[in-house]
């Protein structure tokens, strides 16, 4: 829900400064079938069998930031995908060193409204003696907003790097000043 509404908010700030949405019709972004997998693995892990054996559910976690990094950096041209792939490296770090699970602060959960899980699987839970904890889930949008999660440092950066990436494709002032790297339809299909 976090992600959908930020999304949301996205694409609404495009023509406010300038760009156009029909640009981004144009974006080709090779290997997406990857991303879209690690994302759908994580949905099952989280939502559909967290119940399931933990050690497989944090070998898989870990799983989908090698999909998703394979096509981050099959797209590393296109303008602010670096940020991105900071972002996701500074989450990967966290989890890693957390076997499998990020960090998140018990402050965070509470003003977020969610419980520390229990014997169930979760991408982001209270670790008690977290590695590198600061890199964990230790902010939150209040219980009672629309969205309440918790979200950390990593995740923060890979936000503005997906805003400023689309800001770009899209033309906008906030892009840097108009200048892209746009990949068209026309491009061969063997590139992709």
């Amino acid at each position: 829900m976090t992600l959908a509404l930020a999304f949301l908010v996205l694409l609404l700030t495009v023509p406010l400064f300038g760009g156009r949405l029909g640009r981004l019709e144009g974006v080709r972004i090779r290997w997406v079938g990857l991303a879209v997998a690690a994302f759908a693995v994580q949905v099952v892990l989280v939502t559909v069998v967290p119940d399931g054996s933990g050690s497989l559910h944090r070998i898989l976690h870990l799983g989908t930031y090698a999909l998703a990094a394979a096509c981050l950096l099959r797209n590393l041209d296109l303008r602010f995908v670096w940020l991105l792939g900071l972002g996701g490296l500074l989450n990967l770090v966290a989890i890693a060193s957390n076997d499998g699970v990020m960090p998140a602060s018990r402050g965070a959960l509470e003003t977020a409204g969610l419980d520390v899980q229990s014997g169930q699987f979760a991408n982001s839970d209270f670790v008690a003696g977290a590695h590198l904890a600061f890199l964990g889930d230790v902010f939150a949008v209040p219980a009672g907003w629309p969205g309440a999660n918790v979200f950390s440092v990593g995740d923060v950066l890979m936000l503005v790097g997906v805003f400023l990436a689309v800001h770009a494709a899209a033309g906008s002032r906030l892009g840097g000043l108009g200048r892209t790297t746009l990949r068209r339809s026309q491009e061969s299909p063997a590139a992709q």
